[in-house]
């Protein structure tokens, strides 16, 4: 299947759906974004804007704030932030595209989202971050050998679907990851933003990179990244990405020195906005809900 007989829909225009959209317009996919309210007004009069070396720029993109059941297409990539996914999957339920992806953690697993969508979906997580500040996508990508879009049946299977999105990534030159176990792999990115966002949003309180509170607050990552590591290693999950095998056997200090170092790095002071903050911290409580109810469940 080429790249232009493929058809993709961007449920969601925020960071995540942006990133997406702008990469595989760039690769000559047929793309239209979903969007409501101010970024649906916004994507339609002014393109996608985004951040170019410090030059803005636009390119144009078709957007939609309503989706009729027979408007079908080969992806649906569904990237809105966990707290939001099983709305968003409600209003997908009774479109007849065949192929949801699911673009965010999940520390509970699949059961209830592939109730309302079926074997239609897809689990996956994205490979970068960012911004959007005045309607402008600030995009953040990791090194390919950290971070690259992973994507996996829920059975593990490598099937014709599997093959067909790698083909979608491999055309978009975007790095991804096919895996066999994404339960696994989305639980422990779960663990991941609960410590980190978790400890970044405790109380609501900036942070100031030379008190001694940066110090606090980095201990308290490393403690309930750590605490969780284990839990979730206890209820029988294997941890994925292997960096976080490491990561769990790391003395505290040297974990303290990194989370230091990165809470003092301009992308947090940028997740400190209070807009950015506020959904961030919406999403992590609901995360780290879900995930304590899973772990009571493992180990009642």
């Amino acid at each position: 299947m080429s790249a232009k007989q493929n058809r993709i829909l961007i449920f969601g225009a925020g960071v995540i759906g942006s990133i997406y959209a702008m990469k595989f317009m760039e690769a000559g996919f047929d793309v239209s974004v979903f969007a409501r309210s101010d970024r649906f007004r916004l994507l339609k009069e002014k393109g996608l804007q985004y951040n170019d070396k410090g030059t803005v720029r636009s390119i144009p993109v078709k957007v939609i704030d309503t989706l009729e059941n027979d408007d079908i297409y080969d992806f649906i990539f569904v990237t809105v932030r966990y707290d939001r996914a099983e709305s968003a999957l409600l209003a997908l339920k009774d479109n007849q595209s065949p192929n949801i992806v699911t673009m965010t953690n999940s520390p509970i697993g699949f059961s209830s989202w592939r109730g309302i969508v079926g074997d239609r979906l897809l689990p996956a997580f994205p490979g970068f971050g960012g911004q959007i500040k005045a309607g402008v996508l600030y995009a953040r990508f990791a090194p390919k050998f950290l971070m690259a879009t992973a994507f996996g049946e829920m059975n593990g299977a490598v099937t014709q679907r599997i093959e067909s999105l790698a083909r979608v990534f491999q055309a978009a030159k975007l790095p991804y990851a096919i895996k066999k176990d994404m339960k696994a792999y989305l639980i422990t990115h779960s663990v991941s933003d609960i410590a980190l966002l978790g400890g970044l949003y405790s109380g609501n309180r900036e942070i100031d990179p030379i008190t001694p509170g940066t110090r606090k607050t980095a201990r308290k990552i490393t403690v309930t990244l750590k605490a969780y590591l284990r839990a979730i290693q206890k209820a029988g999950v294997a941890v994925d990405p292997p960096v976080f095998k490491i990561v769990s056997k790391l003395p505290s200090f040297m974990l303290d020195v990194l989370f230091i170092a990165w809470l003092r790095t301009k992308m947090v002071k940028d997740m400190l906005l209070p807009d950015y903050a506020n959904a961030a911290n919406q999403e992590v409580v609901q995360l780290q809900n879900d995930l304590t109810k899973f772990l009571s469940m493992q180990n009642g």
